[in-house]
């Protein structure tokens, strides 16, 4: 078995909404990690952007360029971290404010830890339909009843976020400001790499079970547009590091 079995192609209309994901990698080496042949945040952003996220940002040191070489021809860009001391919620608003920056429709971000390797880029595109009809909650994934990664935070959140104590750790980071009165929204999307991270090797995952019905009314066709591309056409623009000059 090579791995948790996919559902058949389904056709939605996507709400116009603009998504960023953020990845976040606490290290290269976790930014590197094998997952499938491939470094884990090269499949990651792959995922992202075949699932509608735009911009696709990743937050990881990278003193010898090997993130952003793992990163090559893909439309991602790669942003030097916060400072360590400022704890994982200032990666977290690193990463929302320069999705802002370079995109400013910009009204959400897929907070994305890098260890969350195999998440598929339908579970995106359903968080995206999700946080159309729901565009002021924190929207989660959840499977089995557990909340799971990415989490798509509003952009409204970020002041919230700014006052999180350092100490926090990510998901303490989205408890926090749900207790400061942001709704939380968990949808049932079937995907076992939500909550189960790199460290189980892919054809150990349980099956993929698919969401239970559509997170909103819209419809959307899965990888329609990667579908649709000829076999010969060129890659997105090249991964650039970010900077605010």
């Amino acid at each position: 078995m090579d791995g948790p079995t996919r559902p058949t192609a389904r056709r939605y209309t996507a709400p116009a909404v603009t998504v960023a994901a953020v990845i976040l990698a606490a290290t290269p080496e976790s930014a590197l990690a094998d997952a499938d042949g491939l470094p884990r945040v090269r499949r990651i952003a792959d995922a992202a952007w075949a699932g509608g996220a735009i911009p696709v940002v990743v937050v990881s040191f990278d003193p010898d360029g090997e993130v952003a070489r793992a990163l090559a021809g893909a439309p991602v860009i790669v942003a030097e971290p916060a400072p360590v001391e400022a704890g994982p919620v200032a990666q977290m608003v690193r990463g929302i404010e320069v999705a802002a920056d370079l995109v400013t429709e910009t009204d959400a971000a897929l907070l994305w830890p890098a260890r969350f390797g195999w998440v598929g880029p339908e579970t995106v595109t359903s968080l995206l339909e999700a946080h159309g009809g729901t565009p002021d909650a924190l929207v989660r994934p959840s499977f089995k009843v557990e909340a799971g990664w990415p989490a798509l935070v509003p952009i409204t959140v970020l002041e919230r976020m700014r006052a999180v104590a350092p100490d926090r750790l990510p998901a303490d980071v989205l408890a926090d400001v749900v207790a400061e009165g942001v709704p939380l929204r968990l949808v049932d999307l079937g995907d076992p790499g939500t909550t189960i991270d790199g460290d189980t090797p892919r054809p150990d995952l349980p099956p993929y079970g698919g969401p239970p019905e559509p997170p909103s009314d819209h419809v959307h066709e899965w990888g329609a547009e990667i579908a649709d591309l000829p076999e010969d056409a060129p890659p997105g623009p090249p991964t650039v590091p970010y900077s605010a000059d």
